[in-house]
């Protein structure tokens, strides 16, 4: 089982122990898949799904879609444009990124989002 199936199993599973509507059947119908494929995918079976079906999971399951997106080993297309207009400031920084701590990282974030330059 790969972590992305797993995740999705263990998150559908949770939800359904107190709403009976995350069985998975009425999740694939709602997220557009045949029950058979959703359960391969929760099973590792097959490969992660489209990052459309990936962002109809998450939505479904009250998930993050870039944290289920990275499970599934992609990037939002949005977040993939944006790298394409400065790859390789966007590539030095993230790989700057690797080795910092959770706080330094989170700083730099509220930095962005606030627009303090």
């Amino acid at each position: 089982m790969t972590q992305f199936g797993n995740h999705i199993r263990t998150r559908r599973e949770d939800l359904r122990k107190q709403d009976r509507r995350f069985s998975l059947r009425q999740v694939a119908h709602r997220i557009e898949v045949e029950p058979a494929y959703l359960s391969k995918i929760e099973r590792g079976d097959v490969a992660p799904p489209s990052e459309a079906t990936t962002l109809k999971l998450a939505r479904d399951l009250g998930e993050d879609p870039d944290v289920l997106l990275a499970l599934a080993g992609k990037v939002s297309s949005d977040l993939q444009e944006i790298i394409r207009k400065r790859p390789r400031l966007f590539a030095d920084m993230i790989r700057k990124m690797k080795e910092a701590p959770d706080h330094a990282i989170l700083r730099i974030v509220r930095e962005v989002r606030d627009g303090e330059w």
